[in-house]
């Protein structure tokens, strides 16, 4: 890529992360109160994308062989414990993390 189109794509990322941040702003007024669908995905769909996520982090895993997915439900198992523990996202997906890097890296060679 030339420096020309890095600038380019820098700019058309920046705007297009501005437009999805601003566009609710501008259609969802304070003046109107928000329809009763969009309240309903804001509180569905937090939920729905973090189970997608734990679908797609488990989804190559194979269970038949060796280590049988162990370091994957330790992990699993550490995060939703931490997140019960101290109700707090950053804490649960750090201790997650480094729990699985743990496990994979010096456990389950």
């Amino acid at each position: 890529m030339t420096l020309t189109q890095q600038i380019i794509t820098v700019v058309l990322c920046m705007l297009g992360t501005m437009f999805t941040r601003f566009f609710p702003f501008l259609i969802f007024t304070e003046k109107k109160p928000t329809p009763p669908y969009i309240q309903y995905l804001g509180q569905a769909l937090p939920a729905a994308i973090f189970g997608m996520l734990v679908i797609y982090c488990v989804k190559n895993v194979d269970f038949l062989a060796n280590p049988h997915g162990a370091p994957e439900l330790i992990a699993m198992a550490v995060t939703t414990g931490l997140h019960l523990w101290r109700r707090q996202m950053l804490v649960s997906i750090a201790g997650g993390t480094l729990c699985y890097m743990y496990l994979v890296q010096a456990v389950f060679r």
